[in-house]
């Protein structure tokens, strides 16, 4: 199987002017920006996961690139590879997901995952896949109180009317971690509601009328490829975690999976705790993988 990253550095000045130009906003700090643990989740994929078959970095623009990947293991990949021209360019994360599927020479079988997402301990290729299923855990949910519930329940029924069924009040919220796709379902999928997803696609910035990733999990959820199965994953958010719990975590794991959730803080609180996660993972991973020149 391979696995999908996609990545932002909100630090690039190619980027923020994009940014600026495009959506007429100043860029949200919060969302973009760069903590400098892209190396530890690498890291963590060689340590944890030697049943990869090829890890494929996504980037806006060559600009994006860390100086430090070695190209010669990572595939990187831009959105103009994958996204059509007249959408472009984009901020908003769901057309970006909703077109990993088409990235050229992608396994049927894949992974993805966002940069806030760790391994840390060592994971089995038939935790994720096995016997033509896929694994991760569902919720259901009846009310949609924010942007991002929404753009769930939106997911969710367009996924049931792709198989004809009838929407639900209910509706699916996967686990929060890195996602197990297959590259067929997905592309499935997105030749049957090309205007739905278009209507997605054009939206630079994310809104409530959004699709997202969602629409191809809860299809193959549907499609009964999916089984409902959670992954062992621990969920941290900045905004409300110490230095020294993400320390005590990073160091000495007690789950395999650990998304760590950026949210708006104050520049101290940023840098002190940048400082205490980069010590964390230095510690945790001090070994240059492959993919680092």
């Amino acid at each position: 199987m391979d696995i999908v990253i996609t990545y932002v550095n909100g630090l690039d000045p190619v980027w923020q002017a994009d940014y600026e130009k495009y959506t007429n906003q100043p860029v949200l700090e919060k969302r973009f920006r760069d903590w400098g643990t892209l190396r530890y989740l690498f890291r963590g994929i060689a340590e944890n996961m030697p049943f990869i078959r090829k890890v494929h970095l996504v980037v806006s623009h060559e600009s994006q690139v860390p100086e430090w990947i070695d190209r010669n293991e990572v595939h990187i990949v831009l959105h103009k590879d994958i996204i059509p021209a007249e959408f472009l360019p984009t901020f908003n994360c769901n057309p970006i997901e909703m077109h990993l599927h088409r990235i050229e020479g992608l396994d049927e079988e894949y992974l993805y995952f966002n940069d806030d997402v760790f391994p840390m301990k060592p994971c089995k290729a038939t935790e994720f896949f096995k016997g033509g299923k896929c694994f991760l855990g569902m919720s259901h949910h009846i009310f949609a109180c924010d942007m991002f519930k929404k753009i769930c329940r939106n997911s969710d029924h367009m996924a049931r009317r792709a198989l004809g069924l009838k929407e639900r009040c209910l509706f699916l919220r996967p686990q929060h971690t890195c996602t197990p796709m297959f590259k067929s379902e997905c592309g499935e999928v997105y030749s049957k509601m090309p205007a739905e997803i278009a209507k997605t696609a054009a939206a630079r910035v994310r809104n409530g009328e959004n699709l997202n990733q969602y629409l191809f999990l809860d299809y193959m959820y549907l499609k009964g490829r999916l089984v409902n199965k959670r992954l062992s994953k621990k969920h941290f958010s900045v905004g409300i975690v110490s230095g020294e719990k993400l320390h005590r975590f990073i160091t000495n794991p007690s789950h395999k999976l650990v998304c760590i959730n950026d949210v708006q803080l104050s520049e101290e609180r940023y840098t002190e705790l940048r400082k205490a996660l980069l010590d964390a993972f230095e510690e945790r991973f001090p070994q240059k993988s492959k993919y680092e020149q």
